[in-house]
């Protein structure tokens, strides 16, 4: 049996140490090798048209070329998955690079303790081998527009789970919804605590929906949509007759916070038969069993399909079960869920 070409990687960096870092990190794995390494964007493009590396990382500030107009022209020239290595002071940086294009992103640890270059290291094969996934497929992003209301009847809740491609994949999600202004959408996305109320106030400022990272006490209200708070989780929860969402802190062996088990779970227990959950693209198998929790509970459970993922990971776990309802491409999930919250509605008035 013929074993399979690493995956080869371009570091870009205009810090050697920062390229001496990730290069001997990368090189750890026995399926990744290290191509090449420049010290800016002008160098990293001409390596790549010369060196035709799987993934390149960049980090977005560099001399001579940086790490946007980088993107436009990779872009344009010899598209590649890029992986951004950005600082936590720069979250809205990151979700620009995302717009041009990058595939994914890390938040460089503020301190090089063993612990945290561990973590990064961890991080950084993984998003590397999903990279390489994702150019067996291809997907992205489209536009937006409208306006939302309010009125005292318990409204539509879809949860959302998401891990990598998750952002451009949630934005494109929302979008979709944009015509139907009446859902309360629950997102749980994997991502570093510093970045989700960055990621919260960018879909805010560019969509019609009321888009905030989710707090304590926070009130489920049409046309809202509550991002979990990274490093924690986001539950639904029934106080005093109503329902509200609660952020409990993660707990020792937890392997995710925010977790889409405990959110899903946290929904069929209130929800009941009206639950409506989906799955989007990400690594591993958040979601699986909450899944099947909703089943039990009467809901339903939609999941992204393997033609528009960026990485089938969390929807094929989710499909695995046998619970899913639908499995549809990213374009037809939110007009499918506006079919449904129009119905609600008729059936409501």
């Amino acid at each position: 049996m013929t074993a399979r070409a690493p995956i080869r990687v371009l570091v870009i960096d205009d810090s050697a140490h920062n390229r001496r870092t990730l290069t001997q990190l990368l090189g750890s794995a026995r399926d990744v090798e290290v191509v090449g390494e420049a010290e800016h964007g002008e160098e990293g493009l001409r390596k790549v048209l010369e060196l035709h590396p799987d993934v390149v990382t960049v980090d977005l500030e560099m001399p001579r070329l940086g790490g946007y107009t980088f993107l436009r022209l990779l872009r344009g020239t010899a598209p590649t998955p890029v992986i951004v290595i950005s600082s936590y002071s720069h979250q809205t940086d990151v979700f620009k690079a995302l717009e041009l294009g990058a595939f994914d992103f890390i938040a460089k640890p503020q301190k090089a303790t063993p612990e945290a270059l561990e973590s990064l290291r961890v991080e950084l094969l993984e998003k590397v081998r999903a990279s390489r996934l994702a150019l067996a497929r291809g997907s992205r992003r489209d536009a937006l527009q409208r306006a939302l209301g309010t009125h005292e009847q318990p409204p539509f809740v879809v949860a959302v789970a998401a891990s990598t491609g998750g952002p451009p994949a949630v934005q494109r999600l929302l979008e979709a919804l944009a015509v139907e202004p009446t859902p309360c959408v629950l997102v749980c996305q994997h991502m570093p605590a510093q970045f989700t109320r960055a990621f919260a106030e960018r879909l805010d400022r560019i969509g019609p929906f009321h888009v905030t990272e989710a707090s304590e006490g926070d009130r489920l209200l049409p046309g809202h949509v509550y991002i979990a708070p990274g490093g924690r989780h986001m539950v639904l929860e029934e106080r005093s007759g109503r329902l509200e969402l609660s952020v409990p802190q993660q707990v020792p062996g937890d392997r995710y916070a925010p977790s889409a088990d405990r959110l899903f779970a946290s929904i069929a227990r209130q929800l009941g038969d009206k639950a409506l959950v989906v799955v989007l693209t990400g690594m591993g198998s958040d979601g699986a069993e909450g899944a099947k929790q909703i089943h039990q509970a009467g809901g339903e459970v939609w999941a992204e399909s393997e033609e528009t993922a960026v990485v089938f990971g969390m929807p094929q776990e989710v499909i695995a079960t046998g619970v899913v309802r639908r499995v549809l491409p990213l374009g037809k999930i939110g007009p499918a869920l506006v079919v449904r919250a129009r119905r609600r509605r008729s059936a409501q008035e």
